[in-house]
């Protein structure tokens, strides 16, 4: 007999146990003798203690919270001034200790180098290390060593390879010291007025900013600034991570201005010295007809080779921040940024909100004839044939290669590396000029080469 037959018979056949019945029956009268809300104060009943047991043992569960340590601190009102003095020395003190244990000038002596490049082995690495002080043990270990180790047949790695890496962690050490002295709220990262102070008193300390009048300081600091916030805060939230700024490359232009033989050269590349930031605010002062401190749409149609359509200005002007329909010195360094760095993500991201005119998070096919067809007008005026937007479409299209055939998103734009070309046949005459004769222009430099080599 198989078990769906067992069980067949099992269901058919009565329960008779008359001590059974009598169980079910007193327990259907007591249940039918509660009232409504007795049975909802059992089942709640029921419920915590169940709940309690499976989630850990009831009282001992509230004991064992007791035992983890306290690790959040909020931080005192604006009116606790007593607490926040109390924050602020902490912090200071704090702050201190860590710069003792970090080596000093003296102790960063260079090492004297004589005829080859001197190489250690990991062997005698260890024994300088035993040898060393106690603010020099964390860079004796093995993976300082291995991080170091190249292609050395021997297994050594070279000593001035060594002690430029302790320099470089040392300064970075000593960097992220100096910027969390400016971080007033404490939690690691800078407003904007912090990262003033802290570029403010930079100034004195850069040999090559002593020409700068110090009624230009003020300009000088929103300039170097902005650059800052330009690409480390992309979502404009008024803050910067000082670990984001101890990872990129900006500190580093900044402080290199305490070169006193800094070349020309560099000084014009360099986005924090006195030539560039001057550069700019001429530039600013000059679009400025009006001397009224502020641009208008048509002062700002002027920038560059004042080839830039009516329609971009337009989107400038809607998506920027204005002030009775103009724009200030700030906002007008994240217009510069943007266009002097086509290339970056960030400027990328300024450009293809204003692109982005129904604000889809994609450019289509409508977004761009409404930007090329101001370039064709533009064409007209200046007496060239226009191009076919249909051509340009598709070149735009076959240069990003989006995911999505017909919608270009920012990320594509980026992806592509073609991102600066985009934006430029779009906003600017010139720039789609010099697109659209590239070769004539490749052409021509390698005639002029030859002219000049003969």
């Amino acid at each position: 007999m198989d078990w769906k037959e067992v069980l067949r018979r099992r269901l058919a056949t009565p329960n008779t146990d008359p001590n059974r019945q009598l169980k079910l029956s007193g327990v259907k009268q007591d249940y039918e003798k509660k009232s409504e809300q007795e049975l909802k104060d059992e089942e709640m009943g029921l419920f915590t203690k169940y709940y309690s047991e499976w989630k850990g043992g009831g009282k001992n569960t509230n004991e064992f919270y007791k035992t983890i340590p306290r690790f959040y601190y909020r931080l005192p009102a604006e009116d606790e001034v007593l607490l926040q003095k109390l924050r602020e020395e902490s912090r200071a003190v704090f702050l201190q200790r860590k710069s003792r244990e970090l080596l000093d000038n003296e102790e960063l002596q260079t090492p004297p180098m004589i005829g080859e490049e001197a190489m250690i082995n990991y062997e005698n690495f260890l024994k300088v290390g035993e040898k060393a002080g106690p603010k020099c043990k964390q860079f004796f270990t093995a993976k300082v060593f291995a991080k170091l180790l190249h292609t050395d047949s021997y297994g050594r790695i070279s000593i001035m390879q060594f002690f430029n890496y302790v320099m470089r962690k040392v300064w970075l050490h000593q960097t992220r010291i100096g910027l969390s002295l400016y971080d007033v709220a404490g939690q690691g990262y800078l407003r904007e007025s912090d990262l003033e102070n802290y570029i403010l008193e930079l100034i004195p300390t850069l040999p090559q900013l002593d020409g700068l009048e110090k009624s230009f300081y003020s300009f000088y600091v929103c300039t170097a600034v902005r650059k800052f916030f330009f690409f480390l805060d992309p979502l404009r939230t008024g803050k910067i991570k000082i670990q984001d700024i101890l990872a990129c490359s900006f500190l580093d232009d900044l402080l290199e201005l305490r070169d006193e033989e800094l070349s020309k050269e560099s000084q014009e590349t360099n986005w924090f010295s006195a030539p560039s930031a001057l550069r700019v605010y001429g530039q600013y002062l000059n679009l400025d007809k009006d001397h009224n401190g502020m641009l208008s749409k048509e002062e700002l149609s002027r920038y560059g080779t004042a080839t830039m359509t009516n329609v971009f200005l337009d989107r400038v002007f809607q998506e920027c921040l204005t002030y009775d329909g103009e724009m200030d010195y700030k906002t007008y360094l994240d217009f510069v940024l943007a266009l002097e760095n086509r290339k970056e993500p960030a400027a990328l991201q300024y450009i293809f909100k204003l692109l982005d005119i129904e604000n889809k998070g994609y450019l289509n096919v409508f977004s761009l004839n409404y930007f090329f067809r101001a370039i064709q007008e533009l064409m007209k005026i200046h007496g060239q044939d226009p191009v076919s937007f249909q051509d340009v479409k598709d070149e735009i299209f076959d240069m990003v290669k989006p995911k999505d055939p017909l919608k270009i998103s920012l990320q594509d734009l980026i992806n592509s590396n073609q991102g600066d070309t985009v934006t430029t046949i779009l906003i600017d005459l010139n720039g789609f000029w010099t697109y659209e004769n590239r070769e004539a222009l490749v052409a021509n430099d390698e005639n002029s080469a030859d002219l000049d080599d003969t």
